[in-house]
């Protein structure tokens, strides 16, 4: 291990944590549960008995415990390599472990936990499997892939433990917070960027470019007899690339879901809830977009999994069946590194001509899953929300359930390029962060192009360190003169799908949405009434097109028309080009067949 990464942590007491509080809150009863995975807990006498084994699963071990566990068996094992790959807000060492075997050169599966602090069961199956791989002969796992571990993705919410965080979860009594620092979640920040965790984050998959990307979580919703269960972007059709999303489904799926069940398990899908509080009223699927580990997968072409073990299971159980699954992942991707490899490269050589932006769900189920595992509840009136609330019995049952699937609303048609002006820094740095290729012009061109203008903006509510912004927009061809150092993004290209993620405003998860240009929301400069009316009263004189749509905002807006102030000042927006920035998208789409003429 590198001198650097040596730290006072290597002095941190592995002993037992002490005896966890009582929980803030009663929980549902726990099923009874047991299985042959159990056979994995180390016995109490074992030198390599991790933190949480100690502990009987009752606790999860701080950031410096794990960091000295993982010096100490990094000392013990060549196998094993403990590294830094970032800084978190709060300065501390994003750490990876490194498990290889032979040479460098295989593929990779990259396997992240607690980017969501609280659901940590990643963090400590992890632990035990390395410890396998490294000192209890499971190292044949390494004969084909390389592990990549982030034992904690969000440190700084990690070290902000306390009962009193994710009391949904059954387990371990003190869990840390869901978001970073800056109270960004971490798993809404990938097309964004915004928080150094998720900065390095990316940097690291640009850096492995796995064969598989294995994100640990743990659900809310409602209970059920399931305790582990994952999912995808776009499970039913809804992926973006299709390759990939082919594989996930039609080989990781079964052979995870066969060693789970095999070692005594219960998988299935994420069964993500139409109404948590009327279960049969089904589980969604729809597309995702990059803001999510798994959409951001999906957009790139890497395989990606989302696990979401169930929340009211004993902490045991979970961490459990979290070891099985990734020691099961890494077995399949060993035998399909190929064609793993096959499928994501189709993927980045695909050309979608569109973009999905918006959808809506089904008004019929597009399937059903004909016998699932649920739990029965009764109701009772709670004197705190003083209506009817639930309250689970641990009986099992089963029904019919139906899948909700996502029509579509609104599809764009993608541009040759676009182009983004020199000044808008922001954006070039996200598009540099992402691998996105672009080019800069040297000298100026003129073009003729799509300009956006924003119709009725809105500031959303904010959240993850944003205003997003809502609006509609209309399109218009226009001749521009392109200034030199412009930025030309082509759609051609390996990550263009995800390019136009980022750079076509009707995404919900473009650039625009997330507040990037609050310029343009910014009233244009204004002068003296008797000027804007002389103005104005030319403009409706002379501009049909103006006239039409200010007497429909007269007609469906009193308010607007009552005021002449604003009647003023929408007109002066459109009266000429002087108001460059004022809802006025910055961002040009170069149409096909355009050029200097």
């Amino acid at each position: 291990m590198p001198a650097p990464l040596r730290s006072l942590a290597v002095m941190v007491s592995l002993a037992t944590t002490p005896a966890p509080a009582q929980s803030p809150v009663d929980l549902p009863p726990a099923l009874p549960w047991s299985g042959a995975s159990e056979r994995l807990i180390a016995k109490s006498d074992d030198p390599w008995i991790t933190p949480a084994e100690t502990a009987a699963f009752r606790t999860t071990p701080r950031y410096a415990e794990v960091r000295a566990w993982l010096e100490r068996l990094d000392e013990a094992s060549p196998l094993i390599s403990l590294e830094r790959f970032g800084r978190t807000g709060e300065g501390r060492d994003m750490l990876m472990v490194r498990a290889r075997k032979g040479a460098a050169g295989k593929p990779v599966v990259l396997v992240q936990a607690g980017i969501h602090a609280g659901e940590i069961d990643g963090k400590d199956a992890g632990l035990m499997l390395l410890r396998d791989i490294a000192l209890r002969g499971k190292d044949d796992l390494l004969d084909k892939v390389d592990l990549v571990f982030v034992p904690v993705y969000n440190i700084d919410g990690h070290e902000r433990m306390s009962a009193w965080n994710f009391v949904h979860l059954r387990g371990p009594a003190e869990k840390g917070h869901g978001a970073n620092a800056r109270d960004i979640d971490l798993n809404r920040d990938y097309a964004k960027a915004d928080a150094p965790e998720t900065r390095a984050m990316i940097g690291l998959l640009r850096t492995l470019d796995p064969i598989l990307y294995v994100d640990c979580h743990v659900s809310e919703g409602f209970d059920m007899q399931y305790d582990v269960t994952f999912t995808y972007a776009g499970w039913g059709r809804y992926a973006r690339h299709r390759a990939t999303a082919g594989w996930l489904e039609d080989r990781f799926g079964p052979a995870v879901s066969k060693a789970l069940t095999a070692a005594g398990h219960l998988p299935s899908v994420y069964p993500s809830p139409i109404d948590s509080r009327e279960p049969t009223r089904g589980i969604r699927f729809s597309p995702e977009g990059p803001r999510y580990s798994t959409g951001y997968g999906d957009f790139i072409g890497v395989p990606t999994v989302l696990v979401e073990n169930h929340m009211l299971k004993p902490y045991r159980q979970r961490v459990l069946g979290t070891y099985v699954l990734i020691e099961a992942a890494l077995r399949v991707a060993g035998r399909d590194a190929a064609p793993i490899a096959a499928a994501k490269a189709a993927d980045r050589a695909s050309r979608p001509a569109t973009l999905l932006t918006r959808w809506t769900p089904l008004e019929q189920p597009t399937g059903w899953i004909e016998r699932f595992k649920g739990v029965a509840f009764d109701t009772y009136r709670s004197p705190a929300s003083g209506r009817l609330e639930q309250r689970w019995n641990g009986r099992g049952v089963t029904f019919r359930m139906p899948i909700i699937g996502q029509r579509p609303v609104e599809t764009v048609k993608l541009p040759v390029a676009w182009w983004v002006p020199a000044g808008q820094t922001e954006v070039l740095d996200r598009l540099r962060l992402h691998g996105i290729v672009f080019e800069a012009i040297t000298a100026p061109r003129t073009m003729r192009v799509d300009e956006i203008r924003l119709i009725d903006p809105k500031l959303g509510q904010p959240g993850e360190g944003r205003y997003p912004v809502e609006a509609s927009f209309s399109h218009q061809p226009v001749e521009r003169v392109i200034a030199a150092g412009s930025v030309r993004v082509p759609a051609d290209q390996s990550n263009g799908l995800l390019a136009a993620a980022l750079l076509e405003p009707e995404s919900r998860d473009s650039f625009l949405a997330w507040g990037f240009f609050p310029e343009m929301l910014a009233a244009p400069p204004s002068t003296d009434a008797f000027v804007l009316a002389a103005l104005g009263d030319r403009l409706l004189a002379t501009d049909p097109v103006v006239r039409a749509a200010f007497e429909k905002r007269l007609g469906d807006d009193l308010a607007f028309a009552a005021d002449p102030a604003a009647r003023l000042a929408w007109l002066y927006a459109r009266a000429g080009p002087g108001h460059t920035h004022h809802l006025t998208y910055p961002i040009l789409r170069e149409a096909a067949n355009t050029g200097a003429p």
